[in-house]
């Protein structure tokens, strides 16, 4: 069945709007501009800053929320769904996960290649996969289980080509190492963050962007206010900023004052999460959830040349090596391999096992939601 030109679009926002966010966040970390003292031209490090900003990004898809659910209030035939009513607060601790997964990121993206830093994000499928089996009582697929397989030998071959190229970039080996560890780490913090997402949208049927909305609301206020202890904490060399504590909010806007294009680069990484966010919630609702996973990983091959493009990193064969396989492991675990493998009759009374399972698994689910959901109305 051929796309719509809105479906085309909204394609295209996705991919577009995603790569953009990475991109944005690695310029700024480029760029070099004098502070609010007599301190030398030093580079931007401001992980945090830039958090904070991704997180005005998501608190803005709030109000996307509710000016779609007043539109759709005013049509004949209203047919968008906010959801059940719920406590907030309920979204307060995976808020807390995005804040500390989202500022090490940024910390990490400091320290390696934006193309790297887009591929080990890969790992989260690993940490989800096996705290949902662990916590939410999922039962994988065979497939499922593969794909972990690959994803963790993907990871392992973007680590040796960081290992083996590192001190050829501007990065030292051990920045580069660093970087890649605080990655993974964050992922393991993003895969709590989204089995407490998944337990709660289940169970109160939250629409995904009033989800993403709240927790950016959140993340955006709490972090905020950590700026103000941040800017007293000494780390030492640790921190990259004159003054060595843990983040000095002052510096970055005097940066920003001395070099305005460090603004730009930080308004397109908060524009972008806002729009990468809407075109993703709604290229799942109007293609499919499979689309969404496809453009997600053409995000990272994005990323990847127009670094090579711009001169911000050099070719690597183990890289391609690793995306390759990264990408693999990714499509088996999001079942983007049954629709080939149902094309092919010995395959396909297998595929179709897989799809009931799956389905079942997802009725079961929201089944456990709308009891546990009764249980305290």
């Amino acid at each position: 069945m051929a796309w719509t030109k809105y479906q085309l679009f909204l394609a295209g926002l996705m991919l577009t709007t995603g790569s953009i966010n990475t991109l944005s966040a690695k310029w700024a970390d480029m760029f070099s501009a004098r502070g609010c003292r007599d301190d030398p031209e030093h580079g931007f490090s401001h992980p945090f800053v830039q958090a904070v900003g991704m997180f005005l990004g998501e608190f803005s898809c709030l109000a996307v929320f509710y000016i779609l659910l007043c539109h759709d209030r005013r049509s004949p035939e209203p047919k968008m769904n906010p959801g059940q009513s719920f406590n907030p607060l309920l979204f307060f601790p995976p808020a807390m996960c995005d804040m500390t997964a989202t500022s090490i990121m940024y910390v990490a993206l400091n320290m390696t290649s934006a193309s790297s830093f887009q591929m080990l994000r890969g790992a989260v499928i690993i940490f989800t996969g096996l705290l949902s089996v662990a916590f939410l009582g999922r039962r994988l697929l065979a497939s499922q289980w593969i794909g972990i397989l690959i994803t963790i030998l993907g990871l392992v071959i973007v680590g040796l080509a960081d290992f083996f190229s590192g001190h050829k970039d501007e990065h030292k080996l051990s920045d580069v190492i660093t970087g890649d560890l605080l990655i993974v780490l964050a992922q393991v913090i993003v895969s709590v963050q989204m089995v407490l997402e998944e337990k709660f949208v289940y169970k109160h049927d939250v629409h995904p962007l009033r989800a993403v909305g709240t927790e950016g609301f959140f993340g955006f206020f709490v972090l905020s206010l950590l700026l103000i202890p941040m800017y007293f904490i000494h780390v030492g060399n640790f921190s990259d900023n004159p003054r060595q504590v843990l983040e000095d909010a002052l510096d970055a806007f005097c940066q920003i004052g001395h070099q305005p294009l460090i603004l730009l680069a930080l308004l397109g990484n908060t524009v972008s999460i806002a729009f990468f966010n809407f075109a993703g919630i709604s290229v799942t609702k109007e293609i499919s959830a499979t689309t969404r996973m496809v453009l997600d990983s053409l995000r990272t091959l994005v990323i990847w040349v127009v670094s090579m493009a711009l001169g911000w990193e050099q070719f690597h064969g183990l890289q391609v090596l690793g995306f390759l396989v990264l990408l693999l492991g990714t499509a088996l675990y999001n079942g983007l391999h049954r629709p080939l493998l149902a094309r092919i009759p010995c395959c396909a009374g297998m595929v179709n096992q897989e799809e009931e399972s799956s389905a079942g698994e997802r009725e079961r689910l929201l089944g456990e939601g709308r009891v546990q959901a009764g249980d305290e109305s």
